[in-house]
């Protein structure tokens, strides 16, 4: 199913859970401690983002939704950085302070693209009269507002209080509100009566009390039951490299496998599956196209370093990529960016070389392979229709740049085609940063366009040998002179 850009824009979602913030300190190790057998890390950039519910509620706001955080904060700097964070989303809040409880914060320290450990700073308590009613009343208010609501419950106290859960969900019912929840713990009574709740399955395995039985017709059947105990209409486990299972009151069982995708890091999916499929559904899209949309945006966020959103431009491209064949690895530039840094945060290093490629012959393919071997991922910098023309004349390019693109992407040496209009690529290479320049050895180093940019952030030109004879003009030539 395509989905238009707009798709999500009217959708008003209300999410209230457990907010916290994620702090990343990034930086490298170098050696081990001579105090002790731990290693030392040299600390450079610190990153926040928001946590929790806070990150459904960018998973939201990413999608081009409407979006109400309701939840709790402490009076500290640490929740006034959160509320700055939402704000700058387009995040409508209503986060109130609550004595006695600090916000949640999660310290993460990443080294060589990994986490070494991370320092917890939370109070873990059962909500406050107080603070039930002004949340209760806070959430009353909203509900006129909303065409979905999301219960993000991760644990901290405030969706365990006994009754807050059952308030909201009879108070959205009454409303005509879908109400999803992502659990947390055995007790799904508080639950009772929601539209959906999204686990996992380590999460059903608690609540069932053993271990998931294997096989379709068990999980099937082991999803029914726990659905109907729990007087749900829809019941969506996610199990991981074995997709998705999705069961409704009057519907079969549907299996959606995993969208195949490098995994990096899976922080963050359950936050990414409830918040599109919630959007989705508050959008008027089936329960079943809208659990398919939520498994395609985790596997875009298991590609992410860290805890980051989905965006409706990621979510596009994946489905505008269903559309055509699987060989095609033609993108905007903007995609080609995201995909390159991607793979530079798994390690990869990657190899940018550009050109017309206009009737591609053997020394072209010798080029893109000896680029390839340099290291891991070639992208290739295709010049439009236009910019041919403007180079090479009117009577080029032979082949429109759709054809060259799709003759480029069957090559295996080929990782990715990005066509520019520019007569040069240095815009391009600006975006992608490829760690490897590459044109063929007819270039002097100091003739390569963009080899200032790539060295200025570390980057580096190489120049490959050419096989002699090969020339597009010369295969151009040789036709009109036969015909």
């Amino acid at each position: 199913m395509q989905i238009q850009i707009d798709t999500f824009s009217s959708a008003r979602v209300l999410v209230v859970g457990d907010i916290m913030l994620d702090r990343y300190i990034w930086g490298e190790v170098e050696r081990i401690s001579p105090e002790a057998p731990v290693p030392v890390v040299k600390t450079g950039e610190t990153s926040e983002i928001m946590g929790g519910a806070g990150n459904v509620a960018a998973n939201l706001a990413g999608l081009g939704c409407q979006v109400t955080l309701v939840g709790l904060l402490g009076d500290d700097e640490t929740g006034r950085r959160l509320s700055w964070l939402a704000e700058d989303m387009g995040i409508t809040t209503q986060l109130m302070a609550s004595e006695g409880r600090p916000t949640t914060t999660k310290t993460r320290i990443m080294a060589q693209k990994q986490q070494l450990f991370r320092l917890d700073s939370e109070v873990v308590a059962p909500l406050s009269k107080i603070d039930e009613a002004q949340l209760v009343a806070t959430c009353e208010a909203a509900m006129a507002k909303t065409d979905a609501l999301i219960l993000s419950d991760y644990g901290k106290g405030m969706m365990q209080t006994e009754g807050f859960c059952q308030q909201l969900i009879r108070m959205a019912e009454a409303s005509g509100v879908s109400v999803f929840v992502d659990p947390k713990g055995s007790d799904w009574d508080r639950y009772h009566g929601a539209t959906c709740i999204t686990p996992n399955t380590s999460e059903l395995e608690l609540v069932l009390g053993h271990r998931l039985d294997q096989g379709e017709t068990a999980v099937a059947d082991q999803v029914e039951e726990t659905r109907t105990t729990y007087g749900l209409s829809h019941l969506l486990l996610t199990r991981g490299a074995d997709g998705m299972c999705l069961k409704g009151e009057a519907e079969a069982a549907l299996f959606i496998p995993t969208e195949a995708r490098e995994v990096f890091d899976v922080s963050g999916a359950g936050d990414t599956v409830i918040a599109t499929l919630a959007a989705s559904v508050a959008a008027g899209i089936p329960f079943g196209a809208a659990a398919r949309l939520a498994n395609a945006a985790a596997g875009i966020v298991v590609g992410k370093l860290g805890t980051r959103p989905v965006t409706i431009g990621e979510l596009k491209q994946i489905e505008s990529d269903k559309k055509r064949p699987d060989f095609i690895k033609t993108c905007d530039r903007a995609t080609a960016a995201h995909k390159v840094a991607q793979w530079q945060e798994n390690g990869d290093e990657v190899i940018f070389t550009n050109g017309c490629f206009d009737l591609l012959h053997p020394g072209h393919v010798d080029i893109l392979y000896k680029a390839r071997n340099l290291g891991d991922r070639l992208v290739v910098g295709l010049n439009s229709d236009a910019s041919v023309r403007r180079l090479k004349g009117e009577r080029r390019p032979i082949l429109k740049e759709e054809d060259r693109g799709a003759i480029l992407s069957a090559l295996s040496s080929v990782d990715l085609v990005v066509i520019f209009d520019e007569d040069t690529p240095i815009e391009l290479i600006r975006a992608v940063r490829p760690d490897i320049l590459v044109k063929g050895a007819d270039y002097k180093p100091h003739e390569v366009v963009g080899k200032e940019v790539v060295e200025s952030y570390g980057g580096r030109v190489a120049l490959v040998p050419l096989i002699e004879g090969h020339s597009t003009t010369g295969i151009e030539q040789r036709i009109l002179n036969q015909s």
